[in-house]
Parts: structure tokens; sequence; C-alpha cells
């Protein structure tokens, strides 16, 4: 599939949506580092907004404090989930899974 031509306004846009949905999800995984949110309810959020189901689980682990990529890979390995996956992309039993090994 060929990639849109876009007017430079259109590009103007699009950019600005972009950084403001990068801007979201590092306030989302910054209020995750602080304790004011928890990775279950991002996860269980996730399928109704767009923000939490865009980032993908494995960034979603790391942001636990005592959990480094090493220890993420091995949760997704053991819940069946490819580490590119994005929250919303979850299956119930992958969702079900995840749930059980993180708590």
């Amino acid at each position: 599939m060929p990639v849109p031509q876009l007017t430079a306004e259109q590009r103007k846009k699009a950019l600005a949506k972009s950084l403001e949905a990068r801007k979201k999800r590092a306030e989302l995984k910054a209020d995750l580092k602080a304790g004011k949110l928890t990775v279950e309810k991002v996860l269980l959020e996730a399928k109704t907004d767009v923000i939490k189901g865009k980032i993908k689980v494995l960034s979603l682990l790391t942001t636990q404090s005592g959990v480094g990529k090493v220890k993420a890979l091995d949760i997704l390995k053991k819940a069946g989930i490819p580490e590119t996956r994005r929250a919303a992309g979850l299956g119930s039993k992958q969702l079900d899974t995840l749930l059980k090994l993180i708590k």
C-alpha cells in the first residue's frame, strides 16, 4: 500500500496529533512509575482508551519497579504474548494469564 501524499497542512496536523499521543503515553508511564496507576488497571482499560491501548505490553511491564526487560520478556513468554503486542491487542486468555503472573 503506497504512502498517501499529504498536503503541508495535513502533515502538520498529523505530526501534532502524534506528538500529543506520545506525550500522553509518556505521562501514563510516569504515572505508573509514581504509583498513581497500576498495570492491571491500564490493561483492563486498554480496550476502551486509545492511549492506553496503543502502549506496548513490554513497555508497561518494564515501568514497574523491580521488573527489567529480561523479567518482562520472561513474563510475556510465560503468558504466550509476543513482545511487540500492544495492550489493546491482548486476547481474553492472554490478559487473564498476564494478570495472574504480575500479581
